[in-house]
């Protein structure tokens, strides 16, 4: 947590993939066109109303990191940096530990893990919160340890996010 006791963590899904197929491996799966255009136009929503984050951790996995590279590119973050914790399956839990002066961290990754990462902050079931596609969570955290905890202040799929601009 910062100095004035205030974090927050922005999880955001990949946008749009490939479809899954038996000759490709799914960590290979890239963002489709439609995929790109549509998550730039998220992340440039998100930037556009201050969301914009210190540090951000991406999946290892083609999708995520494609959908990690444009959110850098549209200044939500400086840099991303992989976090095999983000990958399905992985423990997303160590990459929550605050570093001094980070107020807001960003997570790129995948569902069901980012929803049960979102429901396990705040307390509700396993598979009770679902990330669409190019969707986002927003966790205020209220406190960091043993175990972080939160509130949950956002949770909007692409086609919220991008109503009215």
């Amino acid at each position: 947590m910062d100095a004035s006791g205030m974090s927050e963590l922005l999880l955001l899904r990949h946008g749009i993939a490939e479809e899954r197929a038996p000759d490709r491996l799914d960590a290979a799966r890239a963002l489709t066109p439609a995929g790109r255009i549509r998550t730039g136009a998220v992340l440039e929503r998100l930037v556009a109303q201050g969301l914009g984050c210190e540090r951000l951790f991406s999946s290892p996995l083609v999708r995520a990191r494609q959908t990690a590279a444009l959110a850098v590119a549209a200044g939500l973050a400086p840099t991303l940096e992989l976090a095999p914790g983000l990958a399905p399956d992985g423990d997303p839990w160590p990459l929550l530990c605050w570093p001094a002066g980070v107020r807001r961290l960003a997570l790129v990754g995948h569902e069901p893990d980012l929803g049960t990462l979102a429901a396990g902050l705040i307390g509700a079931p396993a598979g009770s919160l679902v990330l669409k596609k190019a969707g986002i969570a927003l966790v205020q955290i209220t406190a960091a340890s043993p175990r972080p905890q939160g509130r949950l202040r956002l949770l909007l799929g692409p086609a919220q996010l991008l109503a009215g601009s």
